[in-house]
């Protein structure tokens, strides 16, 4: 175990968290080669605070540094009678990669899951994404969908 993950806790973001997770944020889109704009990602932020919002941010964190954050969304399906949880991004900063932070990030994500009885937890990334698909083929299935997108 190194030492980052000795003292390291996963645990729901806090407002005083924003200026780190705006820029993981920005790296976060960079690496998708997306631009969110501005009033989205504050409207984003915003939503991590109202308890009537599914959306959930989650952070890895010691006493003094943010290494990566986790959003999940619960929403109905017409799949089953409970909700399904949807872990929409994850990001884990650069320098710490490979210590397992992402794993704990997804496993909290499950245990949020677990205690609001959710059917399913899943998840997305891009086939070209090969690095974290060695962590979510470890841990997950891999159930050959594809997904389709349409503009609207």
């Amino acid at each position: 175990m190194t030492a980052v993950q000795q003292v390291l806790s996963v645990r729901p973001v806090a407002q005083k968290d924003f200026a780190t997770w705006c820029e993981y944020w920005a790296q976060y889109q960079a690496f998708y080669k997306v631009e969110i704009d501005t009033q989205t990602t504050r409207t984003t932020w915003e939503r991590f605070f109202d308890s009537r919002e599914p959306v959930h941010c989650a952070v890895a964190a010691n006493a003094e540094n943010i290494f990566g954050f986790v959003h999940f969304v619960f929403h109905r399906s017409t799949w089953s009678q409970n909700d399904f949880c949807y872990l929409e991004d994850l990001y884990v900063c650069p320098s710490v990669r490979g210590q397992m932070i992402g794993k704990q990030l997804i496993e909290y994500v499950q245990g949020q899951a677990r205690e609001n009885h959710c059917g399913r937890l899943y998840w997305h990334t891009q086939q070209s994404n090969q690095t974290a698909q060695r962590l979510y083929d470890w841990i997950a299935e891999k159930p050959g969908v594809i997904e389709y997108r349409m503009p609207l």
